[in-house]
């Protein structure tokens, strides 16, 4: 199955945060079956500002939805406000962390709820972010993601991982949680991105599930072998 994925960019032209002014990019192809909605502006902490508009054109559609949300290093701020407001002990830099990365999941929750989009599952996006560099500490930053998975988790969601696996070994190290994937290819081509569903390309131990390229300015993305058979598991109606 073909589907695709939207978040800020397809936004109208300035709209959010400066970092991440909105840039107008088109919409799925008709061909897509399924969109995965990104809940972000960018970081943590910052809604995608259409979010509703985007849950609205997919309804129309009857096209098949999920969400994904990036995860990011937290500032001074944020661990200050979030450091101690968790299941995590907060008095450790680890805990703190953990804890902030927590409280990210929990208020992308919110806006995921607040637009109307039913998913079964959050995909993770764990890797580089311009401007919100995570920090040299793969540890550290690897607390801030389990912080994150734990979050969806106890709000009532499944959990994956969007990544590569340079990207990801970058970001936290050998942190391996085994989690299913959603593996991107980058500008590369359709069959490069079904390649990606193959052993060779497993980002942190678990299962292909999707594979995205990026082609005429829109994210593209396939159902890797097995998952038509158990859409219910990934997409919501």
């Amino acid at each position: 199955m073909l589907g695709a994925d939207v978040s800020w960019p397809q936004c109208p032209r300035g709209m959010g945060i400066p970092e991440r002014r909105t840039l107008g990019r088109p919409m799925p192809l008709p061909t897509a079956q399924y969109v995965v909605l990104g809940l972000t502006n960018g970081p943590g902490f910052t809604a995608n500002p259409c979010l509703a508009d985007q849950v609205r054109w997919v309804r129309e559609r009857h096209l098949l939805a999920a969400a994904y949300a990036v995860v990011s290093l937290p500032d001074a701020a944020a661990l200050a406000e979030h450091g101690r407001d968790g299941p995590y002990d907060g008095t450790s830099p680890l805990g703190a962390h953990a804890n902030a990365g927590y409280q990210q999941a929990l208020a992308n929750v919110v806006t995921m709820r607040r637009a109307g989009l039913a998913s079964p599952v959050v995909w993770v996006d764990v890797e580089p972010v311009p401007d919100f560099e995570w920090s040299a500490d793969p540890i550290r930053n690897a607390a801030v993601v389990e912080g994150a998975l734990r979050g969806y988790r106890d709000a009532g969601y499944r959990v994956g991982i969007y990544s590569t696996p340079a990207l990801w070994a970058g970001v936290v190290g050998d942190f391996a949680p085994g989690l299913p994937e959603w593996r991107a290819a980058g500008e590369t081509s359709r069959a490069e991105a079904r390649a990606r569903c193959g052993d060779d390309w497993s980002i942190q131990g678990g299962p292909a599930v999707l594979a995205q390229w990026v082609a005429d300015e829109r994210d593209q993305d396939l159902t890797c072998p097995g998952t038509s058979r158990q859409l219910a598991r990934w997409f919501a109606q």
